[in-house]
């Protein structure tokens, strides 16, 4: 079992890794409202960073789900309203809590939603969870992660039920990026690996982090960890730090557009390691490909299906299609699950409920079992969190896998099975490295 100092690391790597990958793709809208304005509608609110790439797709992927909803005749005959609200949270310098809880407020209080999904990491998840057991709101919190938001649940469920955990519970995302490089290990032997990262103001946590969990709980040796600063365009001193130092494999935390140079002078200087999970968010995009030249062969990053045109699930493509035609830019992992809340997994509980009142979706909810566009099964633990394990959800509900460009196509190599069942393998560089020992 993992101790509190680990998960208290763990927190911080988790929430900077899941921001960091929610920056990809780029849109710009404040305030959506569906066709209709009345008390017939059903009033999702969407709480979320506006202006940053992850906030506006989270509020376009809402936006799809309510327009192809009411193009089928709504929920119960009713059609969705989709209302956005920015609380500012994915600043530089932390989030701030008194607009977390204004802007929170105003959806309840001004515009009278029925339902919220809301970028929720950190304290604002606990901040929001108070808010809605006040106002008895549902509230579908993603993009942080912590265990003690399901303890508050189960603890005392009558005042928490309300809340439901869209994002990677900490004890699921404990093993996530170190369970991959765990099985790499095995298939390898590699064992030395070097952790480098944007320098965002919880970049030293990411990093002191993992440092600790890969070492002290997994076994790794850890031989160079860097943050460096944002906008970081020349890699070369970085790689001979991390090869000087032995390391045979980089774990980056990249989310800017940095991972082009990042790559570049990985395939220019051949270097004799490889770039393994972690997050590089250039290479979900399909254009990474063009934008390196073809120099992302055999680099790999976590990633979700849907990001990178995987079909996960018999949702995957159709979902991350009609995403681009709508808003003429790729799906990101925000969009996706803003998407799938309200298309599937509220249409789902409350055409079985057969209404929108609190407790009776609630009860629905406990029991859910349907297909996503990023989960096959899609099930809550009586805690609200996420459901995990055999036929369930692969590595978390939005099925992060690591996948590695081959040949100009993203193919996915973890975890196992996943990499069995694409008849995939997983490939290395045609340069000179550690690779070369392995029989």
């Amino acid at each position: 079992m993992l101790d509190s100092k680990a998960l208290t690391k763990m927190q911080s790597i988790i929430l900077v890794a899941i921001i960091v990958v929610a920056a990809v793709g780029v849109a710009a809208i404040v305030l959506w409202n569906g066709p209709k304005q009345s008390s017939d509608t059903i009033k999702i609110g969407v709480l979320a960073d506006l202006g940053t790439p992850s906030g506006d797709s989270a509020l376009h992927g809402a936006m799809l789900a309510a327009e192809e909803l009411n193009a089928q005749g709504g929920i119960l005959g009713r059609e969705v309203e989709v209302v956005g609200e920015d609380h500012d949270i994915l600043s530089g310098v932390g989030p701030d809590m008194v607009k977390v809880s204004s802007a929170l407020l105003l959806l309840i209080t001004r515009d009278n939603v029925d339902f919220i999904i809301g970028q929720a990491p950190g304290e604002a998840g606990f901040v929001c969870q108070d808010i809605v057991a006040e106002h008895k709101k549902i509230f579908f919190g993603f993009g942080g992660v912590s265990d003690e938001w399901a303890k508050r649940v189960m603890n005392d469920y009558d005042k928490y039920k309300y809340y439901f955990n869209l994002a990677l519970n900490q004890t699921i995302g404990n093993k996530g990026i170190p369970d991959s490089l765990v099985e790499l290990r095995e298939n390898t032997g590699f064992n030395k690996v070097a952790l480098l990262g944007e320098n965002l103001y919880l970049t030293g946590s990411v990093i002191d982090g993992f440092k600790y969990v890969l070492t002290e709980i997994y076994g790794f040796e850890v031989v160079y960890a860097k943050s460096f600063p944002l906008e970081t365009f020349d890699f070369s001193s970085y790689f001979a730090a991390a090869e000087a130092a032995g390391a045979e494999i980089v774990v980056p935390f990249i989310g800017s557009d940095s991972g082009i140079p990042f790559i570049k002078e990985y395939y220019d200087r051949q270097s004799p390691l490889v770039i393994y999970s972690g997050v590089l968010s250039v290479t979900a995009a399909p254009e990474c490909w063009e934008w390196t030249d073809g120099k992302c062969e055999h680099i790999t990053t976590s990633a979700k299906p849907i990001e990178v045109g995987y079909p996960y699930t018999n949702k995957t493509l159709p979902t991350r299609d009609a995403y681009k035609e709508r808003w003429n830019e790729n799906i990101t992992s925000s969009a996706a699950t803003a998407y799938d809340t309200i298309r599937f997994i509220l249409l789902d509980a409350i055409e079985r409920a057969g209404t929108i009142e609190a407790d009776a979706v609630i009860d629905a909810f406990e029991c859910i079992s349907i297909e996503t566009s990023s989960a096959r099964k899609f099930a809550f633990t009586p805690a609200h969190d996420l459901m995990f394990g055999e036929n369930w959800m692969d590595g978390s509900y939005q099925s992060i896998i690591v996948f590695q460009w081959q040949n100009g196509e993203m193919i996915p190599i973890y975890p196992q099975k996943i990499m069995e069942e694409a008849g995939a393998t997983y490939t290395f560089p045609d340069w000179p490295g550690p690779w070369d020992k392995i029989s």
